[in-house]
């Protein structure tokens, strides 16, 4: 199957978000989930089971978060643009 040649390139307010979260460490999405699953584990010693789910639910979002930096960081936004 051919390769398409059609080139996409990312709009401006991709481009913008992918320069902003690269200056971001790696390191702060991991520790931000790490403290999303201690804070839910304390929410939920404490019987606030509800606030205990919400909390629980960010710690995905970071690690997703944190992958999307990663992949930034790595490829950068458009190739044709550096070239």
């Amino acid at each position: 199957m051919a390769s398409s040649t059609k080139k996409h390139k990312e709009g401006p307010v991709a481009r913008a978000i992918e320069e902003q979260t690269a200056k971001l460490p790696s390191d702060l999405f991991l520790w931000g989930a790490g403290a999303a699953i201690a804070g839910s584990l304390t929410l939920r010693l404490l019987d606030r089971d509800r606030d205990s789910q919400f909390v629980g639910q960010w710690a995905p979002t970071l690690l997703i978060l944190g992958l999307y930096n990663k992949i930034v960081k790595e490829l950068g936004h458009d190739r044709a643009d550096r070239n």
